[in-house]
């Protein structure tokens, strides 16, 4: 396995911030570098997270949009119910 290549960047923050990160790195026994790279790198998880979930949202409805398939809300709370209930229920045939 290779190491991945880093290289530096800079990031321009203003002093209240870079103290608020300096003082959580000492309680946290880390340094201010990783502090910022970690946040980064939860931020860009999140990030891809939310834009997969955005990018699901717009395929469901060009489906749609396209086919027509749907289910309704009573549809969709009903078969919920059930699943909160602790049943194993199939969920409702789409149509259109």
């Amino acid at each position: 396995m290779t190491t991945p290549v880093i290289r530096p960047t800079t990031v321009k923050i203003d002093a209240d911030t870079k103290e608020r990160v300096k003082r959580l790195a000492e309680a946290r026994h880390r340094t201010s570098h990783w502090m910022i790279l970690e946040a980064i790198r939860q931020y860009v998880d999140r990030e891809e997270k939310r834009e997969a979930f955005r990018q699901d949202g717009i395929r469901a409805w060009n489906e749609y949009q396209a086919t027509g398939l749907h289910v309704t809300q009573e549809e969709a709370d009903a078969w919920l119910a059930k699943l909160e209930a602790g049943q194993d229920a199939e969920p409702p045939e789409c149509h259109a």
